[in-house]
């Protein structure tokens, strides 16, 4: 006999509680709680035992991993970008399932309609949303020039109805935008919510392993920057990534933070025209563009994102405060890291930002976090306190500690030679291990 069950479940963490509170007691966010009520069909106590005894459950079909070779999954599908190439990992996994998260009006369904329209010129490629109907498909297509591509359509939020059509099918690859409208059937939770989102993500994982079927899934982002739901569904997908760009600039950013068949933190430079998506082949070029020497408060650093070097500009800019506590305004780097190396220029060098205004930007709408980035802050923030331009055709990366000196990072060389080829002189970094140095 069915039985009816009431639990309030966090849609912040996911968390499950038998009562409502007005605050959550494990990610203690307020008002988060909210009421599902979910129908049980299996047989409760002594009787599931019985049940489970009962059905004829079929054995494991397995095979050795060296008798496993390409043409039991297909190869890589190309996506016809070599920037996208490079975050998958050299093209798309069939049978695996992709997150793709990003602000709203990024660009999301603009990057997986021109890689759907090139795939479905050689595969059977199935895009399914629940946003949008396909009229309102069809004229995005056709601003692109992809009008009359093979790609076929389909508006549904039921995800049963979506599997059939897979499994009744010769289908390739599937797209659905977005996981937060889909639902199933037999859970009453309204779509979006912690459980939908879970069964949801659930089906896609076993028809795409099943079925041979490579399916990419796109997830809203909240207010903070993160994907919508339990941080379990990242754990449950094969790959998550990040489109990310900031609004006044062209540029696009397509990040990995997680791959199962490649390497992380890989991105993918793409500049946001009226046509579309372009991948951008030197992004450090593109970056460094409207670089110019003999100017205070400014640096060039030489990252490394994923495998590749990547030059950035760093801009600092000083000015006096008028308030009690000081701004502390970053744009593109790690706020607290800032608050770190102004504490040690004042401590160790002697320099003075207190009851003054600090604005840090990396110019290009670039998100950089590596602790190498210390010296280039720390060289920008000192120019622009002095009013004193740093030395021309030069670039900085190096790990500053608390004790103010330079320590060493990692993949040096490929920093200097990307600063080679794009005509720098000077670089300023820490004395490479001996090792490496040898080695290099």
């Amino acid at each position: 006999m069915a039985k009816n069950q009431t639990r309030y479940i966090c849609q912040n963490c996911g968390s499950v509680f038998t009562k409502w509170m007005g605050k959550c007691s494990e990610c203690h966010s307020w008002g988060s709680l909210e009421q599902e009520a979910i129908i049980s069909r299996e047989p409760v106590g002594n009787n599931a035992q019985k049940s489970v005894l009962s059905k004829n459950i079929p054995p494991l079909h397995y095979k050795s991993l060296h008798d496993i070779t390409d043409d039991d999954w297909g190869g890589r599908i190309k996506t016809g970008f070599h920037e996208s190439d490079r975050v998958f990992g050299g093209g798309i996994i069939p049978g695996s399932l992709t997150l793709l998260g990003g602000d709203p009006g990024i660009g999301k369904s603009t990057i997986l309609l021109q890689i759907t329209a090139y795939i479905a010129t050689g595969h059977n490629v199935l895009y399914v949303s629940g946003e949008e109907s396909a009229n309102q498909v069809k004229l995005r297509a056709s601003r692109l020039g992809l009008g009359d591509t093979e790609l076929s359509f389909a508006a549904s939020r039921d995800i049963l109805s979506v599997i059939a059509t897979i499994e009744q099918n010769t289908i390739d690859m599937v797209v659905i935008d977005s996981i937060q409208t889909m639902y199933v059937e037999y859970l009453d939770g309204a779509p979006g919510t912690v459980s939908q989102l879970r069964a949801v993500t659930n089906e896609l994982i076993k028809t795409a392993k099943n079925n041979n079927v490579a399916i990419i899934i796109v997830g809203h982002v909240t207010k903070e920057g993160t994907i919508a739901g339990p941080r379990v569904i990242e754990h449950m997908v094969d790959v998550v990534l990040y489109f990310e760009g900031e609004r006044g600039h062209p540029y696009r950013i397509l990040r990995g933070i997680k791959n199962r068949f490649g390497a992380t933190d890989e991105i993918g430079v793409f500049d946001m025209t009226q046509q579309g998506l372009i991948e951008v082949s030197n992004p450090s070029a593109l970056f460094l563009a409207d670089h110019r020497d003999g100017v205070s408060g400014t640096s060039v650093f030489a990252g490394i994102e994923g495998t590749r070097p990547i030059l950035v500009e760093i801009q600092a800019l000083v000015a006096p405060s008028y308030l009690s506590s000081p701004r502390r305004a970053v744009v593109g780097a790690d706020h607290q890291r800032l608050a770190m190396l102004l504490a040690v220029l004042e401590t160790r060098a002697g320099l003075r930002y207190s009851g003054l205004d600090v604005y840090l930007n990396v110019v290009g709408g670039i998100k950089i976090l590596e602790p190498a980035s210390d010296l280039a802050i720390t060289l920008a923030l000192i120019s622009a306190l002095q009013d004193k331009e740093t030395p021309n055709q030069l670039v900085a990366f190096g790990e500053i500690g608390l004790n103010g000196e330079l320590r060493h990072v990692p993949q040096w060389q490929q920093r200097v030679r990307e600063a080679e080829k794009l005509g720098f002189k000077k670089i300023w970094m820490p004395k490479p291990h001996r090792q490496e140095d040898m080695s290099s």
